[in-house]
């Protein structure tokens, strides 16, 4: 399937699907989108020493590098899986202005080395960012009481509505310890009931620049 490289409306870069007419992230802002629904709305709920990521789309690492940006901060031992089927050339990422955006020249190396690091492996990033990209289908997913917080980044309903089905989120609260938290951009009510079927809390809060709510749910 073609990519595009193009910019979004808070100046980062996405990569954009024509034949879908879809987005890696949001055409309103991919850093601003980001930052709101998975560290705000996500990681910054977690006052703890150490935190178990599962990421549902890796595509460029936006999400991981700024989680490794945001660990840095809080002092937060972060040990990330994510999982991709489709996995971004790094020519393409090499297109991405995240660092530069995100003000975070001094960490290119780490940013460089998420996407140049080996699959299916355990890597140590950094001192306290360890980073397991797992190439595989979300619907192969058995993860058990693993994660205490899940970033629900898949492509949206209306191209994968596979994606979002009961029997997706139901490999998504297996995964998750207990009071463990998933967070997505979506805001569908389809969505909300395959969540609640399978035995989640959800909030509907509001969303980032562009988009009006957002769901957490919680188990």
């Amino acid at each position: 399937m073609k990519r595009e490289i193009v910019q979004t409306s808070d100046g980062s870069t996405t990569i954009y699907l024509p034949e879908w007419e879809e987005n890696y992230h949001s055409k309103h802002g991919a850093i601003q989108e980001a930052k709101h629904v998975f560290i705000k709305n996500g990681f910054s709920q977690f006052k703890v020493e150490e935190l178990s990521i599962l990421e549902i789309g890796f595509g460029t690492g936006l999400n991981a590098f700024i989680t490794f940006l945001e660990a840095k901060i809080n002092a937060v031992k972060i040990h990330y899986t994510g999982v991709e089927a489709y996995p971004v050339e790094f020519n393409e990422i090499e297109q991405m202005n995240y660092v530069v955006e995100l003000q975070a020249t001094d960490f290119e190396q780490e940013f460089e080395k998420m996407h140049t690091c080996e699959w299916n492996s355990n890597v140590k990033i950094s001192e306290t960012f360890y980073l397991n990209k797992r190439k595989q289908f979300f619907n192969e997913i058995n993860d058990a009481e693993a994660f205490d917080l899940i970033y629900f980044d898949a492509f949206g309903y209306r191209v994968q509505p596979e994606l979002w089905s009961t029997e997706i989120f139901q490999k998504m609260y297996n995964a998750l310890k207990l009071g463990g938290v998933l967070v997505t951009y979506a805001a569908r009510g389809v969505v909300k009931r395959s969540m609640i079927e399978v035995g989640f809390s959800v909030e509907k809060l509001a969303g980032p620049p562009g988009k009006r709510e957002m769901f957490r749910a919680s188990k």
